[in-house]
């Protein structure tokens, strides 16, 4: 397998840090900030939905933000739902408490925008860290969420579990996520240079393909910029932390114990072919805690199946969401 070419710093990623609101692109969608759970998140959304359609909530993945979905917002609206891409907590233009990246206060997160929204339920749509969310809020939550889809994020149980039994795995996910553990360093590495190490990571984990997208050195420049936020770094590290910290602590034991339930309804996992990172086995096994998920692989695309395929990726989506209507 070729080696993904290493990034070069970028004389056009400016040296002094961005503003949270630079992340508010102008497309065909609206911008604005709901209250919930006790803080303010920056929302994404298409202003002309009714009240009444279906609403599905966008969760990025690490390092990331709600302009992940870029693609999939216009279409999920043109289709006739209302939809809702998040700056989860700590990212973009979200507010960026020095607390709350725990499973049970992401969870709830999730669950507060929901209610803010007016809607009785949602379909739940997740990348990386982002999926996670998904399955935490699908069972910590049930009553809110009629379906979820994820995109190379097996259920916490079955990740846990591979990261302990599958050496592959293990190879392929522990070493950064050890790297994320010490305090300030990766901080640092992270903003570094502007933001050359997130360029790194996403060179790393894509597809080869992916480096002659026509937008993908727009989405390096995005991808840094939207990581010096003031503050960002550090939140998107809290998610790393936790989730190693807490398998030693009372909450994290609970938490997982929470996890071990299961979930009775449909779910989607897209998963890139060329992904190197999250392991096609430690996906399939996810079924043990959600008899009904389907898998789907996304031909030639890496971790990134959503930039990086992004028509098959939205037609496989908007499928499974007319499937779940249909049953209903």
């Amino acid at each position: 397998m070729p080696t993904p070419s290493m990034p070069t710093p970028d004389p056009a990623v400016p040296t002094s840090p961005p503003d949270p609101s630079t992340v508010r692109y102008d497309g065909p969608w609206e911008h604005r900030d709901i209250h919930a759970n006790g803080i303010r998140f920056h929302t994404v959304g298409n202003p002309s939905a009714g009240a009444d359609a279906p609403l599905v909530v966008l969760l990025h993945g690490f390092a990331d933000f709600w302009w992940s979905w870029r693609h999939q917002i216009p279409a999920l609206a043109e289709a006739g739902y209302r939809v809702l891409a998040v700056d989860l907590r700590g990212y973009g233009d979200s507010d960026k408490p020095p607390r709350g990246y725990d499973g049970w206060t992401l969870a709830g997160d999730i669950a507060g925008l929901i209610r803010a929204t007016g809607s009785p339920d949602a379909t739940l749509v997740g990348h990386s860290d982002g999926g996670l969310v998904c399955w935490a809020t699908a069972i910590l939550h049930p009553q809110l969420v009629r379906a979820t889809a994820v995109i190379g994020s097996p259920h916490p149980a079955a990740l846990r579990h591979a990261v302990l039994h599958d050496r592959h795995q293990r190879a392929a996910l522990l070493p950064s996520f050890l790297s994320c553990q010490p305090p300030w360093l990766p901080e640092r590495r992270l903003t570094a240079d502007g933001g050359i190490d997130v360029e790194r990571i996403i060179r790393a984990r894509s597809g080869p393909g992916f480096a002659s997208a026509p937008d993908f050195h727009e989405v390096l420049t995005r991808m840094r910029s939207a990581i010096q936020i003031p503050g960002t770094a550090h939140c998107t590290l809290e998610y790393q932390r936790w989730a190693f910290r807490s398998q030693f602590r009372p909450d994290g034991r609970r938490f997982m114990t929470a996890m071990d339930e299961r979930l009775d309804i449909p779910v989607l996992h897209l998963r890139g072919e060329l992904d190197r990172y999250v392991h096609e086995a430690t996906i399939r096994a996810s079924a043990r805690w959600a008899p009904a998920q389907q898998v789907r692989t996304v031909a030639a695309a890496g971790h990134y199946a959503h930039w990086e395929a992004p028509e098959r990726v939205t037609s496989t989506l908007l499928d499974f969401l007319s499937a779940d209507a249909g049953a209903r």
